[in-house]
């Protein structure tokens, strides 16, 4: 070096101001937790002093969690992954979100877990678009009446028991009687209408989800249908905020004025989960052991369903919560709650399976408080005599078990009861139209089935079904379009299915 060189002097203001301006990235503040106790689906955390109730946490292990309990000092963490990845002292960091789940219509023909990634082997989805897994209910003014039918299908439950589009209804009754089978059956009917469908399976095994998958594929619905995935095997997390994940899967298509119909299978799954991580976090057990807030878990969940106004949409969520019960005990904790807030049930009775009654829907459990209002004309000229007839059998049926001598008038409406019992016995994955269900209910409750056994009386009904569908074209239209069956109508009817019983009585209708 020169000795003559000199060093220019750098002030340290200079220093520092030329410090504040390069292009390095700003420092950035953040907590860091770490894991006091991990148990069989929660975390207890400490060290996050700052973090949110419903915020997501990320484990250094890649597990993710959900804050479902704030006390001083530590967090309670619902894991959303396998708690054996996660050890004591392992550190945690807040995500400032809270937890969200994909959706989009390229959730549609897919299988999902309750945070939107497939699970189908079928690659990874092209949307990432993410809708928040918890919102606040739709107010009041945002709503409309329920004006407009969703037809099942399921003659007893479209006739007796309807559901207007943006209603809540329970599917409730007792293990093995119909439950999933009734309401993959309304899925399945939607394949001639515009309704999106979503079936959120909350602890099911693996082979039940499995059956629903293949009965949806075969009925032709699959492009119209979300099936999200909560297993049994699964993290008990995942159970719990599956239907909140489906819900808002559901709407975000709703707030594109679609109608949407969602499945819950079932919120007696969903309870249980949460009243495990509830007891695990040492929360003050209640009734059977349930949290205090197990019925607003259910009622938050169940009133973002609805009819929706046009300034936020104008779609429509009809949500089917299915409920398990034991022994026909209607009046236990989850059913009770769940029956105070929906709008109706559909109950299921293990004593009409017994009798071979497919579905066992029991009429007289049974309510639709507002689907009324939405049912077709068409279907209300039935559906009066159609309970009357039925709860007039039930109460001479039982009545009959004594052996008491039966006068004539009373064994004849015994026959028209049995026969109307039966016209209501539909096969699995066998979903009506209109036109058809009407036209046997009609002739069932003119006697056309009287007297008949029970396989000449579905050998009829099948061919009677079959000439319904290819003779009355007009009528069904006419039904489509909200009109009623007048009385020229039902005679039409009535003649195909006396016609038809002539016709088996003289050997000319093979048994089917």
């Amino acid at each position: 070096m020169n000795p003559e060189t000199k060093i220019p002097s750098v002030e340290p203001d200079d220093v520092l101001r030329l410090l504040l301006q390069s292009p390095s990235p700003a420092p950035q503040l953040s907590e860091v937790g770490e894991v006091a106790e991990v148990g069989d689906g929660i975390a207890i955390v400490c060290g996050l002093e700052r973090a949110l109730s419903d915020e997501v946490l990320q484990f250094e292990s890649g597990v993710s969690g959900i804050v479902l309990d704030l006390e001083p000092g530590r967090l309670g963490v619902v894991l959303l992954g396998p708690s054996e990845r996660i050890t004591v002292g392992e550190r945690v960091v807040r995500s400032h979100r809270v937890v969200s789940t994909r959706v989009g219509e390229e959730l549609l023909g897919r299988v999902v877990d309750a945070l939107g990634n497939p699970s189908d082997g079928k690659g990874p989805l092209k949307t990432e678009k993410l809708h928040t897994v918890e919102v606040e209910a739709p107010q009041i003014l945002a709503r409309k009446a329920i004006s407009r039918p969703l037809a099942t299908g399921i003659k007893a439950i479209d006739a007796a028991v309807p559901i207007g589009l943006g209603q809540r209804q329970l599917v409730i009754g007792d293990r093995q009687t119909g439950k999933t089978s009734i309401s993959v059956d309304a899925i399945l009917n939607q394949s001639s209408t515009d309704v999106i469908c979503i079936y959120c399976a909350i602890g099911q095994r693996g082979d039940a989800v499995a059956k629903v998958v293949g009965a949806i594929r075969d009925g032709g619905m699959t492009d119209r249908t979300i099936i999200m995935a909560a297993g049994d095997e699964e993290a008990a997390g995942l159970s719990y905020v599956a239907p909140y994940a489906a819900m808002a899967m559901a709407e975000s298509f709703s707030a594109q004025g679609k109608d949407v119909l969602i499945v819950f299978d079932d919120l007696t799954h969903h309870a249980r989960s949460y009243r495990e991580l509830s007891l695990l976090l040492r929360r003050p057990p209640g009734r059977e052991a349930f949290p205090g807030d197990i019925f607003y878990i259910h009622a938050r969940l169940l009133e973002r369903a609805g009819q929706f106004a046009d300034t936020v949409g104008g779609g429509s969520i009809t949500a089917l919560a299915v409920v398990e019960t034991q022994a026909e005990n209607l009046s236990a904790y989850i059913p009770t709650n769940l029956i105070s807030i929906t709008d109706g049930q559909v109950y299921l009775s293990p004593r009409l399976v017994r009798k071979n009654q497919f579905p066992a829907v029991d009429l007289g459990k049974s309510v639709s408080r507002v689907g009324g209002k939405a049912q077709s004309p068409a279907f209300r000229s039935v559906s009066g005599n159609l309970r009357v007839t039925l709860s007039q059998f039930e109460e001479l049926e039982d009545f009959a078990r004594f052996g008491t001598r039966l006068d004539d008038a009373t064994r004849a409406r015994l026959t028209r009861g049995a026969a109307v019992r039966g016209a209501l016995r539909q096969a699995e994955r066998d979903p009506m139209p209109a036109i058809e269900q009407l036209t046997v209910l009609t002739a069932a409750n003119e006697g056309v089935f009287d007297d008949l056994s029970e396989g000449d009386a579905d050998a009829v009904m099948q061919r009677l079904r079959a000439e319904a569908r290819r003779d009355f074209v007009d009528l069904a239209k006419q039904i489509t379009d909200g009109a009623a069956v007048d009385d020229a109508a039902q005679r039409r009817m009535i003649a195909l299915g006396h016609r038809l019983r002539d016709e088996k009585a003289g050997g000319h209708v093979p048994n089917t």
